[in-house]
Parts: C-alpha cells; sequence; structure tokens
C-alpha cells in the first residue's frame, strides 16, 4: 500500500513523495498496514475501513487545491474521521484549497469543523450557506433540533416525511407536513439564500486573478518522472504476480516437452511428402501454442482497467504512459519463454541442423508471441468486460485460425473471404516458419518425382502441396508482417484505453414509493389529519382497518400461541430509535430458543507476513487476539467497537467459525455446551461487511432462497409449511423495510441494482429469514447516512426485541444508534479488551468507568460518547498517560464480575440439553437441490450477457465456417479436401467449447463467492448446489447445439440422412457439454477466473496436439498413445468423421499414393474404425460426466477464500 502512495505522489507535481507519502500514511492512520497489500474478495488484505482511507490518500497526497470528497467516512472509526476532516480543514485554511464533501453519518464534533453546509434533498438545494445559521433557518419554518441530537441528523431526518413530524417546534399548533420545495421556496427568501443571490448575480471580475493562476499542462509531472514511476509501479505489480508468470513458463516448458517427445526426431524422416507434412504438422503446433500461450494477458489487463480508467479520468497520466511499461515489461519474459520453447523443442524434433534456422525459428517464436500478447490486449482494452472479451478473443483467433492458410489453403478460399487471408497475422508466421524449414539443404537435396512424371526438388513440391509460398523471402516477409502486427496491435491498444470509457455506469434503485413521489412532481402531499399517529416512522391510521401493522400483530399472535416456548407473547414495548414512542413488536414470529455465548481467553494467530519478516521481526506468528472474555446474551444488544484494525472483524470471524487460516485458542460455549460449529451454523446468522449477494436474483427472491433452505420443516410441535415461509420472508422484508423494493434485481456492487444502504438491509434479511438464535452483524451501518442508519438499527433492535442475542460491530454511531445499544465490548489495537460492560441510560456506566482513570479528561455536554471514548482510550491518550487501557480493565472490578458471569454462562442450565440436530442440513437433499436449481434458472435466464453472448458466438461460428467452406462435404476430389473437411469440423467443435468454456468460467467465479458465504451459513452441501448448477447449462447447450448443428450441416452440404444427421448432433452436444463442465472444473481447482483460464488454455494445446488433426493416430508415438485415448477432442474428431464418412466408398486421389476409398482412407491414414462407434458414444457421455463431477468435487473439499 506505501507503494501505491509513492506511486500517487510521484505522479502529481512538487513533492518529496517519501516524506508526503509518510505523513499521509500518518494521518490516515495508515502507518500500522503500510506494507500489507490491498487485497480483495478472496485474498486477505487490509480492512475495509483502511481500504476506505487508502481511496481518500491517493487523492490528498498530491498538491490538489480542489477535492471533491463522496463519502469518505464509510468504514471508518468516528475519531479517525474526526482526524481526517481535521486534517483536511487545516489544508483548506492554510493552503487556500476548496474541499466539497459529502458525509453520511457525521459525528456533532466532526460537523462543527465545516465552515459551509449544503443540504440536499430529492434532488434540491434546500439549504446553503454557513453552518451557525441552519437551526436559525429551521426553526424559521417551525422545527427545532431536540437536546442530545446531532445537528447532522436532524438535517437528514427533517426534511424527510417519515421523521418530520417529531421536530415540529410549536406544540400549539397543529403539525403540517413541510415539503422539501417548499423549504427550498422558503431559503430563497431567508437572509442566507438572498446573500447568495446576490453574490451569484454579480459576474467574476477576471481582471482580479493571476496570469499564472491558470494550469496549462495537463497533467501535473514531467513525462520522464510519470514513465519511471509507471515502469516502477508495473514491476512492482508483475513481481507481486510472479506466480502468473512461473506458472506459465512452467506450463510451456511441460507442453514444449510432451510436443518435442510426440514429434521425436527419431520418429521424423524426411524421405518423402508424407514425412513432410508431419514437420508440417509440429510446426503448426509451434505457431498455435505461443499464440495461445497470449490468452493469459485477457484476464490480466481486464482485472486492472477499473484502477486505470480512475487514473486516467484524473489526469493522473495519458493511457501511453500505462501501455508503454505493460507491453516493454512483458519482453523479458517473452523472450525467455521463446528461448526455452526453442531449445527445448527444435533439435528434439529433429527442425533444419543448421543454426542460422535455429535462431530465424527462435526470432519467429518471439515475435509471434508478441503479437499474441499484443492482440489480447487489444481485446482486452476494446472490450472491456470478461466475458464480451473472452468471446471477442475467441472471435479473433477463430478467423485467423480458419484463414490461416493451414486449414483452408489460399486457393479454396471463397473470394469473399480472401480479404481475411491477408489479415490473419497467423498466415504470415505460418508461411515463414514453413519456408524457414523446407529451404534447408536437406530438402532441397531430394527428389521426388510430380503429377506429370518430372523430378522436383522434395522441398519445394512440399511447399507447394501445403499450399506455401515458393518464394525465398516469405522468412523475411513473414517476419515483418509479424512486427507490424505487434506495433498495430499496441497502438489499437493504447488508442482504446484514450478514448474508451469503462462500461456500465454505478445507479440506484428507487423505491415504488419514491417513484410514485417523483411522479407526482414534488406538488404538495396530501396533509395527514389529525387523527393520525405517528408509529415506528411511518403514517399508520388509528383505527387499524386494512392496515399492515395489525395483520402482523394479529399473525404474531397466532403463530406465538403455537410456539413452544412462548417468546413471542402480543406486544412488546420496543423503543424505536429517532423517537421515544412504543411501537408495536414487527416480523420475526417464528418460534426459536434464545441462547447465550460466552467465551474465555480467545487467542488468535497468522503465520508472520513475510513482508514484516524482511524487516527484521523473528516471531512466526503474529497475534492479532490477545486473551478475549466476554458474553453474549439472549434480549441484549452487543456493540463491539474499537479503532480501525483493532481486530472487530477478526474476533467475530473466530467467534462465528468463519476464519479458514490462523490458529485459535480458547473457550467458546453456546448455553454452556462447548460451540461445535456443525450445529452452531444452524442457529446462527452472520452479516457481512462485504455484502456478497447473486446478481441476478431479486431481493424476494433472495430472501425466498434464504428461508427454503434455512428454515426447518418442523419447529418444536408447529409444521413450517410453505405458505408459512413466505408469509415469514414477506414480514421480514417489511422490518427492513424493503417492501417497496422487493421487486428490484439486488445487481453488482457499484455497478448495478440496489444502493449500499439497500444491500446492508438485504444482507440483514437475508440472515433474519433463516430465524436465528444469535446473529452477528459486521458493521451493519458502515457506507449508511443518518436516516438509513437509524432505519437498520430499527430492524436490529426489533430483532433484538424477540429475544435473540445481537452482536454489532460498529464504527462512528451516532448518540441516538450508539444508545441503542445495552451492552458494550471495546478492543484497542492488537486485539486486547480495554471495556466490556453495560452502557447504561446516556451512556453513564461507561463514562463513570473512563473518567474514573486518573488523567482522563470529563465528557462535554452533548458530545457523543462513542466519540469521546475512543478518543480518551486512544494509543495517543496511553503514552500521554503512560498506562495501558487493558492493564487497567483486567485489575478492575469490571474485569472480576465479567469473569463470574462467564464462569456461569459456561455452566449449562439444569434440564437443558446441547445442541441436536438430526440432518447436518434443514432441508433433505432433494430440497437443497430443488432450491439451488431455482436460484440457477434465475441467474441464467437473467445474465443477457452471458447467454446471449455464447448464442452469438454460437451462431457467428456457424454463419462463418459455413460460408468459408460453402457445400464442401459434395465435392470430395481427394485427399486433401478430406483433410479441409476434417479440420473444418475440429475447428468448429473446438472454438464453439472453447468458448463455452472461457465464458462460463466468470459466471461460475462470481457465483462461487456467494457460495462460500452461503456454504459457511449452513444453508447447503456444495454436491447439490454444484449438480444443480451442472443441470441449468443442459438445455442452455441443447439449444445453443441445434442451431449450430443445422446451419453447419446445411451450409457445408453434409449427406442429409436422418441417421447421420442425428449423430452429428449427438457428438456436437456432448463435446460442448464437457467443454463447458471444463471451464467449470478449471475454476473449482483456481483461486480465481484468471488463473482459471491460464490453466484451460494449458490443456487446449494438449487436446489440440492429440486430437488426431495435426498428427494422426496412427503417427504417434506408442509411448503417447494413452494420452490420445483420454483426449475428449480426438473423441470429438472421431466421432464426426466416422459418422459422416466412414461408410462412403467414394473415390478418390491420395498425393503419392495409388487411389482409394474414402472409407479405406479414413481407416488406414486416420485409424477410424467404424464399428467403434459403440465405444465413442458412452464415452463422449462420460467426459461430460467426469468434467461435472470432478466439478462438484473440488467445490466442496477445496476453498480459496482467505480469512
Amino acid at each position: 500500500m506505501y507503494e501505491r502512495y509513492d506511486w500517487q505522489a510521484t505522479s502529481m507535481e512538487g513533492v518529496e513523495s517519501s516524506l508526503q507519502t509518510d505523513y499521509t500514511l500518518r494521518i490516515l492512520g495508515l502507518d500500522i498496514c503500510a506494507d500489507t497489500i490491498v487485497g480483495d474478495q478472496m485474498q486477505r488484505g487490509i480492512s475495509g475501513g483502511q481500504k476506505k482511507r487508502v481511496t481518500t490518500g491517493e487523492m490528498i497526497v498530491g498538491p490538489t487545491k480542489v477535492l471533491f470528497m463522496d463519502e469518505i467516512s464509510t468504514g471508518l472509526d468516528s475519531s479517525t474521521t474526526f482526524q481526517i476532516v481535521k486534517c483536511l480543514q487545516q489544508i483548506v485554511h492554510l493552503g487556500e484549497a476548496t474541499i466539497l464533501m459529502s458525509l453520511l453519518q457525521p459525528a456533532p464534533e466532526t460537523f462543527e469543523l465545516f465552515d459551509d453546509i449544503i443540504l440536499l434533498s430529492e434532488g434540491q438545494i434546500v439549504y446553503q450557506g454557513p453552518r451557525d445559521c441552519v437551526l436559525e433557518f429551521f426553526e424559521s419554518c417551525g422545527f427545532r433540533c431536540p437536546e442530545r441530537k446531532g445537528t447532522a441528523d436532524f438535517l437528514q431526518e427533517v426534511t424527510s416525511k417519515k421523521d418530520q413530524e417529531q421536530y415540529w417546534a410549536d406544540k400549539q399548533r397543529p403539525y403540517r407536513y413541510v415539503s422539501v420545495s417548499e423549504f427550498a421556496q422558503t431559503f430563497k427568501r431567508f437572509h442566507v439564500g438572498l446573500q447568495l443571490e446576490n453574490h451569484l448575480s454579480v459576474p467574476f471580475d477576471k481582471s482580479r486573478s493571476h496570469q499564472a493562476a491558470l494550469v496549462f499542462s495537463k497533467h501535473s509531472v514531467s513525462t520522464r518522472e510519470l514513465l519511471k514511476a509507471s515502469f516502477d509501479k508495473e514491476w512492482l505489480l508483475i513481481k507481486r504476480n510472479s506466480f502468473v508468470y512461473i506458472f506459465k513458463t512452467i506450463q510451456l516448458i511441460i507442453v514444449a516437452l510432451i510436443a518435442s517427445t510426440v514429434f521425436l526426431r527419431t520418429q521424423m524422416h524426411t524421405r518423402n511428402l508424407d514425412d513432410g507434412f508431419v514437420y508440417v504438422g509440429a510446426l503448426l503446433f509451434t505457431l498455435i501454442v505461443n499464440m495461445f500461450n497470449g490468452f493469459a494477458e485477457l484476464p490480466l489487463t481486464i482485472t486492472r482497467l477499473p484502477v486505470f480508467f480512475k487514473h486516467r479520468d484524473l489526469l493522473f497520466y495519458p493511457a501511453w504512459i500505462f501501455t508503454l511499461p505493460n507491453v516493454v515489461l512483458r519482453i523479458p519474459f517473452s523472450m525467455i519463454e521463446s528461448i526455452v520453447w526453442v531449445v527445448v523443442t527444435y533439435y528434439t524434433m529433429g527442425f533444419a541442423p543448421e543454426a542460422d534456422r535455429f535462431f530465424k525459428q527462435l526470432l519467429l517464436v518471439f515475435l509471434i508471441q508478441q503479437m499474441a500478447g499484443g492482440l489480447f490486449r487489444a481485446i482486452a482494452g476494446l472490450c472491456r468486460s470478461m466475458i464480451i472479451a473472452q468471446t471477442g478473443g475467441a472471435l479473433f483467433l477463430l478467423i485467423f485460425f480458419v484463414l490461416g492458410g493451414f486449414l483452408l489453403p489460399k486457393d479454396f478460399i471463397p473470394k469473399w473471404w480472401i480479404w481475411g487471408y491477408w489479415i490473419s497475422p497467423l498466415v504470415y508466421g505460418y508461411n515463414a516458419l514453413a519456408v524457414n524449414e523446407f529451404y534447408s539443404p536437406r530438402w532441397m537435396d531430394k527428389f521426388v518425382m510430380d503429377k506429370n512424371g518430372v523430378p522436383k526438388r522434395l522441398g519445394m513440391a512440399m511447399l507447394e502441396g501445403a499450399n506455401i509460398f515458393t518464394d525465398k523471402n516469405w522468412f523475411w516477409i513473414g517476419a515483418a508482417g509479424l512486427l507490424g502486427f505487434t506495433i498495430f496491435f499496441n497502438v489499437l491498444f493504447t488508442l482504446c484505453l484514450t478514448y474508451l470509457d469503462p462500461l456500465g455506469k454505478p445507479q440506484a434503485v428507487i423505491s415504488e414509493e419514491t417513484a410514485k413521489e417523483a411522479e407526482d412532481n414534488g406538488l404538495p402531499r396530501e396533509t395527514v389529519s389529525n387523527g393520525s399517529t405517528r408509529r415506528n416512522g411511518s403514517m399508520k391510521s388509528k383505527d387499524g382497518s386494512n392496515n399492515k401493522e395489525m395483520r402482523e400483530m394479529r399473525l404474531s399472535a397466532r403463530l406465538s400461541n403455537s410456539s413452544s416456548n412462548g417468546i413471542s407473547n402480543g406486544i412488546s414495548r420496543v423503543m424505536s430509535v429517532g423517537s421515544n414512542e412504543a411501537a408495536p413488536r414487527r416480523g420475526m414470529v417464528l418460534p426459536f430458543s434464545p441462547l447465550s455465548m460466552c467465551f474465555d481467553d480467545v487467542n488468535y494467530y497468522v503465520d508472520m507476513p513475510a513482508e514484516m519478516k524482511q524487516q527484521g521481526v523473528t516471531d512466526d506468528r503474529l497475534q492479532l487476539l490477545r486473551d478475549v472474555t466476554g458474553s453474549f446474551r439472549p434480549g441484549v444488544l452487543t456493540a463491539l467497537m474499537g479503532v480501525s484494525g483493532a481486530g472487530k472483524t477478526t474476533l467475530m470471524d473466530v467467534l462465528a467459525g468463519r476464519k479458514t487460516g490462523g490458529y485459535i485458542e480458547g473457550d467458546i460455549r453456546i448455553s454452556g455446551y462447548p460451540k461445535n460449529q456443525a450445529t452452531f451454523a444452524r442457529i446462527s446468522g452472520y452479516c457481512e461487511q462485504n455484502d456478497i449477494h447473486s446478481p441476478q436474483v431479486t431481493i424476494r427472491e433472495s430472501l425466498i432462497y434464504s428461508a427454503f433452505l434455512r428454515l426447518p420443516e418442523k419447529i418444536g410441535d408447529q409444521d413450517i409449511t410453505d405458505e408459512i415461509k413466505i408469509q415469514f420472508v414477506d414480514e421480514v422484508m417489511e422490518l427492513v423495510e424493503l417492501d417497496n423494493l422487493k421487486d428490484a434485481l439486488v445487481g453488482l456492487p457499484g455497478i448495478s441494482g440496489l444502493s449500499t444502504e439497500q444491500r446492508k438491509r438485504l444482507t440483514i434479511a437475508v440472515e433474519l429469514v433463516a430465524n436465528p438464535s444469535i446473529i452477528f452483524m459486521d458493521e451493519p451501518t458502515s457506507g449508511l447516512d443518518a436516516r438509513a442508519a437509524a432505519i437498520v438499527m430499527r430492524t436490529v433492535r426489533n430483532t433484538v426485541d424477540t429475544g435473540r442475542t445481537v452482536v454489532c460491530t460498529i464504527h462512528q454511531p451516532s448518540i441516538d444508534i450508539f444508545e441503542a445499544f445495552d451492552e458494550l465490548l471495546l478492543l484497542k489495537r492488537g486485539g486486547q479488551v480495554i471495556y466490556s460492560g453495560k452502557l447504561g441510560r446516556n451512556s453513564q456506566k461507561m463514562t463513570e468507568y473512563f473518567e474514573a482513570i486518573p488523567g482522563v479528561p470529563k465528557i462535554k455536554d452533548k458530545y457523543n460518547p462513542a466519540t469521546w471514548m475512543l478518543e480518551v482510550s486512544s494509543v495517543a491518550a496511553e503514552v500521554r498517560l503512560s498506562m495501558d487501557f487493558a492493564d487497567y480493565y483486567r485489575t478492575s472490578d469490571l474485569y472480576k464480575q465479567n469473569k463470574v458471569l462467564v464462569s456461569q454462562l459456561s455452566r449449562p442450565e439444569p434440564g437443558t440439553s446441547d445442541l441436536y440436530f438430526p440432518t447436518e442440513y434443514s432441508q433433505s437433499i432433494i430440497g437443497q437441490f430443488k432450491a439451488c436449481l431455482w436460484k440457477h434458472w434465475l441467474t441464467y435466464w437473467r445474465s443477457p450477457d452471458y447467454n446471449l453472448v455464447r448464442f452469438s458466438f454460437t451462431l457467428f461460428t456457424a454463419l462463418l465456417l459455413g460460408s468459408i467452406f460453402w457445400k464442401i462435404g459434395t465435392n470430395m476430389g481427394d485427399a486433401n479436401t478430406l483433410r479441409m473437411v476434417i479440420g473444418a469440423m475440429y475447428t468448429a467443435v473446438m472454438f464453439v467449447g472453447i468458448n463455452n468454456c472461457a465464458t462460463v468460467q466468470p459466471i461460475v467465479s462470481i457465483e462461487r463467492t456467494v457460495f462460500y458465504r452461503e456454504r459457511a451459513a449452513g444453508m447447503y452441501s456444495a454436491l447439490p448446489y454444484a449438480i444443480a448448477q451442472v443441470v441449468m447449462e443442459i438445455p442452455y447447450v441443447f439449444v445453443q447445439t441445434s442451431y449450430y448443428t443445422l446451419i453447419v450441416y446445411a451450409m457445408m452440404s453434409f449427406q442429409w440422412t436422418a441417421v447421420k444427421f442425428f449423430w452429428f448432433f449427438f457428438v456436437s452436444y456432448f463435446s460442448f457439454l464437457y467443454f463447458t463442465y471444463y471451464g467449470m472444473m478449471t475454476v473449482s481447482i483456481s483461486p480465481n477466473h484468471e488463473v482459471a483460464g491460464i490453466f484451460a488454455a494449458a490443456f487446449y494445446s494438449l487436446f489440440n496436439l492429440f486430437s488426431g488433426f495435426f498428427i494422426p493416430r496412427p503417427k504417434i508415438p506408442k509411448w503417447w498413445i494413452w494420452y490420445y485415448w483420454i483426449c475428449p477432442l480426438a473423441w470429438t474428431v472421431y466421432g464426426l468423421i466416422v459418422t459422416q464418412y466412414g461408410d462412403m466408398e467414394d473415390i478418390i486421389t491420395v498425393p503419392g499414393q495409388s487411389n482409394q476409398t474414402i472409407s479405406y482412407y479414413i481407416t488406414h491414414h486416420f485409424g477410424y474404425h467404424r464399428s467403434f462407434m459403440a465405444v465413442v458414444a458412452p464415452v463422449l457421455v462420460l467426459f461430460a460426466v467426469f468434467f461435472a463431477f470432478m466439478y462438484a468435487l473440488c467445490l466442496k473439499k477445496l476453498n480459496f477464500q482467505t480469512r
């Protein structure tokens, strides 16, 4: 992360980068994790709050004079937010900068740091002016901010229809709803509004500005500095990503060793044309492997584009500064790979022995690799999305491949496609490689007879027979062509990044209610009659007719009467957050068992990071939690707090059993019995900080899915029918106030679908529908404004008041939110407890504890106790008081009381038994499979970028091949034509298969992160989930194969008999299917889809080699024949050829041999026997089953998520 800032600082002018970087890290409190990688969903890195601060630091590290800062406090504790804003205040006042900042839940002391306020509501400015006058303005409108209420929270709620009434100042006058438009109009007449209007009406006098005030250079640093920084960053990323490059090189060595033993020189002769064709196969394989080797550039480039676009749009650097190091620093790796390939293969395959030809081939292989890298980078820049790019990549490859001159000789290409021949880079590589080989003396000094009986040099005859240019200069023409393509593709890549914008823009989903209000176009809403009462933040009529609340109460009564433990009885008084009125209990009415949780001396260690060892740390383990003791009880809402990086999420992960690595020590008990993760997952819920959901399902569907999988068929004596489950889902939706959005798609975070706050409430709802006894919530209010946070906390409070045990980590609560908690567990940096106990009314007990410590200042009036507590217990305070708060806590009476409480809770109550469930999951295997299949069906149906893209690709491939190999099935004159047909069939299946494999990988990868969360929650076993996803592919691949087979069969004019058509369909269908499952399997054995792509590409080249196309089966060395039989593509080619041509008795000419029938040639040249079809068909089905089974098995056994 330190490097990130250093690089940022370099792309800004006039910065002593290391000093500025250190200073920024210190201000943001990031110095403790300066050498930690940022990480992502799958890779453990810095915490969520720290990530947010990295974003802020990226901007303030340079000498910027104007800053627009959006929600910079998300995920930060209030004291850190205060420090950052205070530092920004200094930048503004001392450096004469301009900063506009949007904040969600600013604490009162942070709010006080601002000079001016802009209050926006429903897209209108309600107030803009000095902070001091804002309360005066609202008082003039008839609304007053109450005691112990933060001004910022008041401002956010006073314009809201639901929350406005409680702030009405004059109780003598009846309350009247004041709309946002009315506020905006009143502001124009308010003295601040009038001043603003006067100020704006006077034009700015340009003569007063200095000549040097304007910036004339687009980028603030010299090009040389930018290039240096960019090269340094690129090199650093290559080192960090070294696994990919090492993996690629090792993969290439393995393929080279395999290829050189297949085409072994003892088997490679130079006697006749047949021998020559084997060499052509070897050269072609060299060309194709090195072409495919560039495919890895595609996912690597795409994953880096979002950061690039952010930097480009902020004018950090122009696009070519990014692309130049990207291209140049790959050259040494490409050189190494080329040398490795040629050294391993050249002499072992027995190519021409002259040294100059060896170096010429090395040059060509290097140029092919550079061209391929450039091509895939250009495709990534052009497509900008993984699925579209992989399809685009496959399309370009297909066109280049089919028109490369080796499948279909130049003279056979239809004239409407001849342009494709000249723009295929493979033409130049293929011709240059062949000319280099066949012009060597060992081919040129031998003679063969041509058709007319005239002797001809074997080399020339070979070039003519393979339709290759016979001009000796084609080596240099080919090399120049490849170099030209390399330059063209890299320039195209740069142009794409310069002029194209990222795909997809963030958007918010608005509720039906908001949409209706917007349609009313700001007309005054109907004023609520005097006879209505405000309940729980929403307007309800007194008589209760046709009223949701009454229905809820009736259902609550009905279900609680049938509950075994009678927890939900009638209506309990709930203190609603933000208003002190009684509200009826809402939702959560299924019976459950209240459970307590206690933990004693919990320690957690991870292996010492390599970066810290390099800095001289000798320990093998790093301790993140130290002797943490505490308890959580039913009906008690506990806040888990501490500064960023104190170990809050770590403690929660340890207690919830979500850690996948590290070492845990200590005693954790549930209602007195030792915690068993298998049963604990059934009765607990965990709301993660990252809201991970399937993007293609709606809110209601997400909840129904969770409820159907996690609610058992029976609770106590009560049967839980499907109707009750759906009713329960609807209640939970209302409880978290999502009923207006129930049909909105979830979407991908930051790209489409729900806003952060809606996503957060969905995360809570997904856990609530499981009816858990213990709920962990990791920062339920981060990323939300005060009103949304109040809604979420109201949800949480309602949940606790049903008798559940709820624990929340929380960063910067307002006074309202903080005082909604009953107890507090406070951690300091290093994972040590410094307070664990009751908060008390107005946080009195907690403040008394800290104020009793000598040297700790008293809390000021109206000050937020949460902020005060974090400030007085900070590291700076410890240094000032020269004491350790953790040591002080361990000597206090409070600690002794907690120890007694924990020891009491560690003993089971008499008459209770340990948690027991007859089955591991609440649903049977069939039930899990049905639910997973339902969700996969919705996901697939709503993923047009996946299904449409692969369907379009298949259609395009079918039409392309049909038009290139137009009516080729009818004119079987010679063996060359037959070879072309076989090439066409083989290419079609391979490319559609590879595209299926590549496009399924991102889908499986996105869903896998959701799978990890759902499996950890005990929703289902891996097998029903995997089988459902496997089954879901079957109908889609069936449709794909149907139109593909019809088009190809008709356009290529194969024999129209029902049996032959059926076999063509059958072989194509199972081939596409096994390729799709192969793609799914590669994701399940890789940490992400980038590695899966590289892994899959490794086997494409082997599939190619042993498919029986490049080297017929009888010519494969006997020590490799076993791989031929386990290569799926070989069985596909076998099936296609035998079923189409195995019974044809037409006579064809074969170069260098006597005329033969087609069936005889197929049997003797390719080794295909018609009688063997009875084995081929079941083997193709078995390949699909095998890959699907491996996907399910790897998903079950392997876990790549590090927590």
